[in-house]
């Protein structure tokens, strides 16, 4: 019988994609998938990127390891944890965790299938990492989506260059690296033979794409003309090209590299959904330094306005950080008197989370993290006041939507597991795009006529 394995996949969809490799990589090798509890082998696929991404993935695996001391899963079971966690910390786990098999680090996803073999023949090491991340995510067409039919991710580079005070993906992923722009669109067809019907090109900073090329050329020639490389533009152009009917989404979007090439592809491909996800951070231009943005307030306010003059109908995404180590309420003024007149699409706000290893968490200034918790619930109100309303300016309009379950499907504005749902006639295609008209909303939730009615609270229970 085929060994059995199964997986947790923890974090972003740019984790989730290392997880779609890892399986594709077992089953080539006659593994067979199934669940936690009947599993030979237990990969849990952390991340580490704040204080709760890290507690989610440490009560995950203590989780794994009581459940088989507990036998609801073989007691025989090896448990592996792999992903950011892992590169980050292997070594101190090793101490703190003995009742994992193995850990290994974010460059040993291709790996995992002989990795797994020595861990289930009790000959691996503890600790599979690599000191600096530099695979490019190459992966071609040899990968086992877990995501529904219709919907992919699709790596586009890894790592990133930026030196954000706030985050240690640098120190976690490496320095940004682009896949080649060919074998993405080798994958991007392929996907849509497959019947995908929207693309979600990911990656730590999709608009950094090509760029890390262009900057390897210019060291080695002077004058290199940039705009002839490899680009999210050129990127996106191409994929527009490709026959089939779908839409391709891009997330992660840094401000600082937004380009009127850009912004035109946008207005003008039809298959790019107008709908972009830009985490600003914050506007405050005294902010926006110390966090080593790359950005000020004058800037963002302008790319904004023009994106909007530009696309019409532009659906746009961000988040904030509250409370960064030296925010005072005049910064935090700014930022929500920002998010009153911009009235984002979708937006999200989080408190400040000091990561050991950032520059911030070294910074003078740290505010108490009751302000920061106050100053990002103050700004969540005015946000969900803001969605309350755009929800209401969708009531009548006809939107095109994309089904993802019986009765419940996503509009331009909203991507998979991010955004908002919207309603619709249960008896729709899943997997299909749809003409809707919207009837009524809910903040994020849009209703459009033939959903089923909610369920009314019983007047007994009132």
């Amino acid at each position: 019988m085929a060994v059995q394995f199964a997986i947790v996949s923890l974090g972003c969809a740019k984790n989730l994609v290392d997880s779609e490799v890892m399986v594709d990589r077992l089953l080539a090798a006659g593994y067979e998938k199934t669940e936690p509890e009947n599993a030979a082998l237990l990969i849990v696929n952390t991340c580490a990127f704040i204080d709760p991404a890290k507690q989610e993935a440490i009560d995950t695996i203590f989780a794994a390891v009581r459940a088989r001391e507990a036998g609801e899963a073989p007691s025989d079971q090896r448990i592996m944890v792999a992903g950011c966690l892992s590169q980050r910390y292997a070594h101190d786990l090793v101490k703190l965790m003995p009742e994992v098999d193995c850990f290994i680090g974010v460059d040993k996803v291709c790996e995992v299938a002989e990795i797994a073999e020595a861990c289930l023949a009790g000959t691996a090491e503890k600790v599979y990492t690599t000191k600096v991340s530099t695979l490019v995510p190459d992966f071609g067409d040899t990968r086992y989506r877990l995501t529904a039919r219709h919907t992919a991710y699709v790596k586009i580079a890894e790592g990133c260059n930026h030196a954000c005070a706030y985050c240690v993906i640098p120190r976690i992923r490496g320095g940004h690296r682009s896949r080649p722009q060919a074998n993405i669109l080798r994958e991007v067809r392929a996907l849509v033979e497959q019947g995908v019907k929207e693309v979600n090109l990911i990656a730590q900073d999709t608009t950094y794409y090509g760029m890390d090329k262009w900057e390897k050329r210019a060291e080695k020639t002077s004058g290199v003309d940039s705009s002839r490389g490899e680009s999210l533009a050129s990127l996106l152009r191409e994929i527009n090209d490709i026959p089939g009917d779908f839409w391709v989404r891009v997330l992660y979007t840094h401000p600082a590299h937004w380009s009127r090439e850009l912004i035109d592809v946008f207005a003008t491909c039809e298959k790019v959904v107008k709908y972009v996800d830009i985490p600003l951070q914050h506007i405050s231009a005294h902010i926006l330094a110390e966090q080593r943005r790359k950005t000020d307030g004058d800037y963002i306010r302008t790319l904004i306005r023009d994106l909007r003059a530009a696309v019409p109908g532009i659906g746009l995404r961000t988040t904030f950080i509250s409370g960064l180590p030296g925010e005072t309420e005049e910064d935090h003024a700014e930022l929500r008197d920002f998010i009153r007149e911009f009235r984002f699409e979708r937006a999200g706000v989080f408190p400040y989370s000091r990561e050991e290893g950032s520059l911030a968490a070294k910074m003078k200034g740290q505010v108490h993290h009751a302000t920061r918790k106050r100053r990002a619930n103050e700004l969540s109100m005015i946000m969900a006041g803001i969605a309350d309303e755009i929800g209401q300016d969708c009531v009548g309009q006809t939107i095109r939507v994309l089904v993802d379950e019986p009765g419940l499907a996503r509009g331009p504005w909203d991507a998979p597991d991010v955004d908002g749902t919207i309603h619709v006639d249960p008896t729709l295609p899943v997997g299909e795009f749809a003409e809707v008209e919207i009837v009524d909303s809910i903040a994020y939730e849009l209703f459009a006529e033939g959903a089923e009615d909610a369920i009314e609270p019983d007047d007994d229970m009132a």
